[in-house]
């Protein structure tokens, strides 16, 4: 799990109906090793740029490569998503506050790019958009789950997750390593990856995009740096 066309037992509610789950939590990220995401509660600066009216733009981390956790394969790629009914998975198992309000603010057709990671060649492989603003995570209340968390009730959650669709494979692969050598560049050009999240708070597996997302669309259209 979460294999195409696979899920936990008894992972389905009523808002869950043939919908394939996903799992997004890594063990060690790709930027920095040896370290899990920070679970303390925190609002963070870039949700002020989550106008209601406006749409947002984001980057979310899943693990394209296999790796159990507790017993669970936590493996999901594009590829996996691309899969799946109607191409939608809930995108559960987030369990760092900053990026669960992420996943708060997001709204519907708000687009995102889908980030391997924990993997041999780390990157942005492809785009989704959303289809289902925030809900429960229904993963934090079952006891066999890899992500269940006993301090969360039922009346008072504290995990939510969306619902994302598949929308294209990017034109090619655009490496970390491709992006590393762009921020560093536009640190002392004042560029739009000059404070990308994925160099400045590398942890999170969900992050907010500003004007970087464009930026990073354009270089499907360009040889690797």
């Amino acid at each position: 799990m979460p294999r195409p066309q696979k899920r936990l037992a008894g992972a389905a509610g009523p808002d869950k109906k043939g919908l394939s789950v996903k799992r997004t939590k890594t063990k060690n990220s790709d930027e920095t090793s040896g370290h899990k995401e920070n679970s303390s509660p925190q609002v963070t600066p870039d949700l002020k740029n989550c106008g209601q009216n406006l749409k947002n733009y984001w980057l979310m981390k899943s693990e394209p490569e296999s790796r159990l956790e507790k017993g669970v394969d936590v493996k999901f790629s594009i590829e996996d998503l691309k899969a799946q009914p109607e191409q939608i998975a809930c995108w559960d198992g987030v369990r760092n506050y900053q990026a669960r309000n992420f996943l708060k603010a997001m709204k519907l057709d708000d687009e995102a790019f889908f980030y391997h990671s924990n993997c041999k060649e780390p990157g942005i492989a492809g785009l989704t958009k959303i289809v289902k603003e925030a809900y429960p995570d229904h993963t934090q209340f079952q006891k066999n789950n890899p992500y269940y968390d006993p301090s969360s009730k039922e009346d008072s959650p504290k995990w939510f997750m969306v619902d994302v669709q598949f929308v294209r494979i990017m034109k090619r692969f655009i490496s970390l390593a491709e992006l590393k050598t762009y921020h560093q560049a536009h640190k002392a050009s004042g560029g739009p990856l000059k404070n990308m999240a994925l160099f400045t708070r590398q942890r999170l597996s969900v992050q907010s995009l500003t004007q970087e997302f464009d930026f990073i669309l354009s270089l499907e259209d360009k040889e690797p740096s």
